[in-house]
């Protein structure tokens, strides 16, 4: 006589489809991150530019030789610069939800259901959609305010189904 019971439910492992990504970043850390990333485009982009102009002193007039060398120079670091920062956003946001920022500051971008934000969803909504809807006036204040809601996500959130938690 067999002791397993034919109608006992089937013994298999249940799992979620997306673990949950954690919690949900502080409203002033992602203000901070937001910051800093600012501080550090600038930093990579635009210091390079004005270390080279201030090294050169001020530069003469009229334009010189010398001048168009300097800023050439200025230029050319700004691009190198801003090349770099592309880079290192491409790298982090595609590894793993993160700017440059975020990573330093230890948040990072997910999907709702925690499941990890594609580099595309990232870029196309919450950057070029969010970008584009900034055409509309008070648009920038009403994403940002959106942030005190219970759940912590701004507008360009909301749109690209995403949140910010702790990393």
């Amino acid at each position: 006589m067999s002791t397993t019971n034919p109608y006992a439910p089937p013994k298999g492992e249940v799992r979620d489809v997306a673990e949950y990504g954690g919690d949900p970043a502080d409203r002033l850390l992602r203000l901070g991150a937001a910051i800093l990333d600012g501080i550090v485009f600038a930093c990579m982009v635009y210091l390079p530019l004005f270390v080279i102009l201030a090294g050169a002193g001020e530069l003469q007039e009229p334009a010189t030789e010398t001048n168009e060398v300097v800023l050439g120079l200025g230029v050319i670091l700004m691009l190198v610069g801003g090349i770099a920062w592309i880079w290192l956003t491409i790298l982090f946001v595609a590894r793993n939800g993160q700017t440059i920022a975020k990573k330093l500051v230890g948040i990072k971008v997910v999907r709702s259901d925690g499941s990890p934000a594609s580099l595309g969803r990232i870029f196309w909504l919450r950057n070029v959609v969010n970008g584009l809807l900034r055409i509309i006036p008070l648009y920038g204040l009403i994403d940002i305010l959106f942030i005190f809601g219970q759940q912590r996500q701004c507008l360009h959130d909301k749109i690209a189904d995403t949140i910010v938690v702790k990393a």
